[in-house]
């Protein structure tokens, strides 16, 4: 059979071409690519190469269709419609063992099963979602509830597992809560409807473009622009130097900086009288510290039971061959996520 992927030989390059797809090994699923969110850590991949080894298979957000699964793979029968995770847990490393696999320091990958004119391809996060067919590991993987259209249950894979998992998981926001989001993209926006969902009393959006922040009123943001005064808990989005310096600013007493964003590098100036006279308390999401196994079944379920707008994140749909132009888009901030969708 003939797949095809958007590839990146090197920095800046991007090329639709075919590949080769193997059959899967011991433990591992080959699926077929149903639809794929365009999420900023590709464009990010595509720019820098992110210390991956080119040529990279891009893509890391998707839904797809198991086709074949590798020996002793149970739990999935071909024809299964699933989410595929970055996040997956090996359930053999220490902090597996020691009962903590959303820290999971060694998440689990197909062996080498994707190839560029005969040389190895490097999918992104160990998916590679911009492509016909794929192959991963059995435990990334996710069956979820029946019912969401693809290019909504593909979203679940990272920028909402991210976002409303820093909510729930990492920040732990209470009812009655006051919340900042700073940075209103996809990410952004899934934080905000994480408190949204958990009963914050105040959601501040902020962000330097006015349709972003008229997106986040549509999500459930309830202030546009920073606090008068500081707020319960900060979500840092974006993740430079000068909004991690204004997330410090924002935290009332006793409040939360939650790191939501990948920094791309830079040092932001740690206040210490301040941190320490206003006890306050910094955290790392990393990736929402979400679990597919566990978590993507529980979104999938608040999105079908309205409370979680998938349809509204999904902007515009698009074929293979637009993920450039999808990238623009992204860059120009007329989209939330561009989803392509499979033949």
């Amino acid at each position: 059979m003939t797949d095809v992927g958007v590839v990146t030989r090197a920095p800046g390059e991007l090329e639709l071409t075919e590949i080769e797809v193997a059959d899967p090994g011991p433990g591992e699923v080959r699926v077929r690519l149903v639809a794929s969110g365009v999420c900023h850590t590709d464009l990010h991949v595509l720019r820098t190469g992110w210390g991956m080894r080119h040529p990279i298979l891009l893509g890391h957000e998707g839904t797809a269709v198991v086709e074949t699964l590798g020996e002793g793979v149970e739990g999935l029968t071909v024809g299964d419609e699933v989410v595929l995770g970055w996040k997956a847990a090996c359930g053999e490393c220490e902090r597996c063992l020691a009962g903590a696999p959303r820290h999971c320091s060694s998440p689990p990958r197909s062996r080498r099963k994707l190839s560029l004119d005969g040389q190895p391809l490097t999918p992104v996060l160990r998916l590679g979602t911009f492509a016909t067919r794929t192959v991963v590991h059995a435990a990334q993987a996710v069956k979820i509830p029946a019912g969401l259209p693809a290019e909504q249950s593909c979203l679940i894979g990272c920028g909402v597992a991210t976002g409303v998992g820093s909510v729930r998981l990492v920040a732990g926001v209470r009812p009655g809560d006051t919340v900042a989001v700073i940075g209103c993209g996809a990410v952004g926006l899934s934080v905000i409807q994480g408190a949204r969902i958990a009963g914050a009393a105040e959601i501040h959006a902020i962000d330097l473009d006015e349709h972003k922040l008229e997106q986040a009123r549509r999500f459930g943001a309830t202030h546009t622009g920073p606090p008068e005064a500081g707020v319960d808990v900060v979500f840092d989005v974006v993740a430079r130097p000068q909004t991690f310096e204004q997330a410090l600013a924002l935290a009332g007493s006793g409040g939360t900086v939650v790191m939501v964003g990948v920094p791309e590098g830079g040092d932001a100036g740690l206040p210490l009288v301040p941190l320490f006279d206003r006890r306050l308390t910094i955290r790392v999401s990393h990736g929402g510290d979400h679990l597919p196994s566990e978590d993507f079944p529980a979104l999938a379920r608040l999105a079908l039971d309205g409370e979680l707008d998938l349809a509204g994140m999904v902007t515009r749909t698009i074929a293979l061959d637009e993920v450039a132009e999808a990238f623009r888009a992204m860059e120009a901030g007329e989209t939330i996520r561009s989803v392509i969708l499979f033949p």
